[in-house]
């Protein structure tokens, strides 16, 4: 660990006890630097690469169109990414199918491809309450684990969801991701937590989760955008945590970085968020690292989003160098 990461840590938990109260709702577009470029030396000179959440093609991958063997190969021809990071819902019935693991091992290393991480849903909630559900989805991310290790990832993403206090939910999420973290670390496999709704689009909350688990394999995977504590009856957030803020509070235990994107202006910024603020937010807590592609909106086509945003990373990238 660097030192200026060292630093940076111990300034977020430096925190403990101050009141971060939920901002209003927070956005804003910086001024992009028209620079741009995305060549070996500035990447070798940066701290992050570009790598592709398989959630930004989960319309095409739904209607069929392809599927998660093609991912990878799509990936690299269609984007020129050489990371993936994988959502287990397109392959919920092969963590433990060899032959299919086998084939997709072998289209990556046909493509130049890494496997870096493993999105994990639909396995239980390792911040419920009741004891047995929760020693239950511990045990279902098992072999979430032991694929991710399989395919050469370094983590697999987690959710530390509960129904009930934010203490007592806080307190079941740090057991449930110490004793996940505890398997994990024996296959050398990271459990991150992304703020992914609830209590863990607190970034206060969360970062004191990871502070209280106190384990180097168990930390963060910072998402830009999703920061809504609450939701009405028509899912449309009306309370939101400053993105900024969380970002913040989130990078000291970040082993990888979602940049989530939904829509563009005409110069190619992202509206809904200030890249140049939060990629200084991430450079400056001494990560090195991946920088993960998530564009869910639904102005452009995936394809389109996934490409306008990697034109975004990189420009900014290229100012940070």
């Amino acid at each position: 660990m660097s030192n200026n990461r060292r630093k940076f840590i111990q300034q977020v938990t430096g925190l403990a006890g101050i009141a971060i109260l939920p901002s209003a709702f927070y956005s804003c577009s910086g001024k992009m630097n028209p620079r741009n470029h995305s060549n070996a030396a500035d990447i070798k000179n940066s701290f992050f690469e570009i790598s592709l959440a398989q959630w930004s093609l989960h319309r095409t991958l739904r209607s069929k169109k392809i599927d998660n063997l093609d991912f990878p190969v799509i990936t690299k021809k269609e984007f020129g990414i050489s990371a993936v990071e994988y959502v287990n819902t397109f392959f919920k019935d092969k963590a433990k199918d060899t032959a299919y693991l086998n084939e997709l091992l072998k289209r990556c290393s046909d493509n130049g491809v890494k496997n870096h991480l493993i999105m994990c849903d639909g396995e239980g909630n390792l911040g419920e309450l009741d004891t047995t559900k929760r020693t239950q989805a511990v045990d279902n991310h098992k072999k979430w684990v032991e694929a991710a290790k399989y395919l050469g990832c370094s983590s697999i993403r987690v959710n530390a969801y509960g129904v009930g206090s934010a203490e007592d939910v806080q307190k079941a999420a740090i057991e449930g991701l110490g004793l996940l973290g505890e398997y994990a670390v024996k296959e050398n496999i990271n459990v991150i937590v992304e703020n992914h709704g609830g209590y863990s689009s607190n970034g206060y909350w969360l970062s004191t989760v990871m502070k209280n688990v106190g384990m180097k394999n168990v930390g963060t995977l910072p998402d830009f955008n999703n920061f809504c504590l609450t939701r009405d009856s028509k899912n449309k957030c009306i309370e939101e945590y400053d993105k900024y803020k969380g970002t913040y509070e989130m990078m000291a235990y970040a082993k990888a970085v979602s940049a989530k994107s939904m829509d563009f202006d005409a110069q190619g910024n992202c509206i809904e968020t200030d890249y140049n603020r939060m990629l200084k937010i991430v450079k400056d807590s001494g990560f090195k690292g991946y920088v993960g592609i998530e564009y869910e909106g639904e102005q452009l086509g995936e394809y389109e989003g996934i490409l306008k945003t990697k034109a975004l990373l990189e420009r900014v990238r290229a100012t940070m160098i």
